[in-house]
């Protein structure tokens, strides 16, 4: 099988399986637009609390906000109640959103120290309890994020997948380290390979995924039927489009030029404006220029500057004046 191809997850039919991971402060709309511009199969948003929905928190309408032209896209939702998740779950499979995805992976200690996220492994009949419900809840096909385990002790990833699929989950990714590692030390792909042996279901794997190559040796070491591609996106939209061009040629194309560089970068301020007005857009924007431009020639002295711009104008200027020397 080709690694990467079409993949029918419930009854929503992806044109590959390469997936714009789910990121807190990263995978908002602006970014998930240019991902699904480059070829992301599908783009999964930030994480959004359901009480955050239930109790109608200001700021869960701008994390929820989507456009036509990502899709399809994943809302994930993190918490620990069932009737609140089951409520929430019912009304938001409402909406235009093509999956709805539980959120069992984050390692944050405030998400975790309330019970969500990766505090979840620890607990199989919670997560039997709330994933019944919102399968039940919802009109969409409901998917998991899970990890490893939540440490070297607890390794039971394969059991919590098992219970998902009795659920009627339609698709579990599994991110191959546990919430003690948060995103340190090598991932284990050989507990991805037991949670694809163990379900019938599309399994989806997570963690290092850089390169073609990376998807070559995931496929062969797991069997898995999609990649979740997270931290390797950060400033790097362009990775869909250089996946899929591998995919075509055997060969990774080369790291996008200063100019590439420079043009996305203009384009998601615009998209920024577009969605959060140009005080915060700019703002927001410093972190992915950092992004952006790692590894570039003198990349810390443009990051610098740009930490110091508060406008569009002024953004703009700032490249027009360096003449692109800094990150050529």
């Amino acid at each position: 099988m080709a690694v990467i191809h079409p993949l029918l997850i419930g009854d929503v039919q992806l044109k590959n399986n390469l997936v714009l991971a789910p990121m807190a402060g990263v995978s908002d709309l602006p970014f998930r637009l240019l991902c699904a511009r480059m070829g992301a199969g599908l783009v999964c948003m930030e994480m959004v609390s359901a009480k955050a929905i239930l109790y109608k928190n200001k700021n869960t309408k701008a994390l929820m906000q989507m456009e036509k032209e990502e899709k399809p896209v994943s809302l994930q939702l993190f918490g620990s109640d069932p009737d609140i998740l089951a409520d929430i779950t019912a009304r938001v499979s409402e909406l235009d959103y093509d999956f709805i995805d539980f959120n069992m992976g984050c390692p944050m200690p405030k998400i975790v120290n309330n019970g969500e996220g990766s505090a979840l492994m620890k607990e199989p009949k919670l997560v039997e309890e709330i994933l019944t419900k919102m399968v039940k809840a919802s009109k969409r096909p409901v998917t998991v994020k899970i990890r490893k385990g939540f440490n070297d002790e607890q390794v039971n990833a394969v059991e919590i997948a098992k219970i998902a699929q009795s659920c009627g989950v339609s698709a579990v990714a599994v991110h191959g380290r546990t919430r003690e590692q948060y995103y340190s030390g090598k991932a284990d792909w050989e507990i991805i390979r037991q949670v694809k042996e163990a379900l019938t279901i599309p399994v989806l794997g997570n963690g290092d995924l850089c390169v073609g190559d990376d998807l070559k040796r995931m496929q062969e070491v797991t069997g898995c039927d999609g990649y979740l591609i997270g931290r390797a996106a950060r400033g790097n939209p362009w990775i869909f489009r250089h996946l899929l061009s591998w995919a075509q040629t055997g060969t990774m194309p080369p790291k996008p030029t200063g100019e590439e560089v420079v043009e996305m970068i203009l384009e998601h301020a615009k998209l920024q404006i577009q969605v959060k007005g140009e005080f915060t857009a700019i703002r927001e924007l410093r972190k992915h220029a950092a992004w952006y431009t790692s590894g570039y020639p003198n990349s810390a002295q443009l990051r610098a500057r740009v930490n110091e711009v508060e406008t569009f104008e002024e953004l703009k200027a700032l490249f027009g004046e360096l003449s692109m020397m800094h990150i050529r």
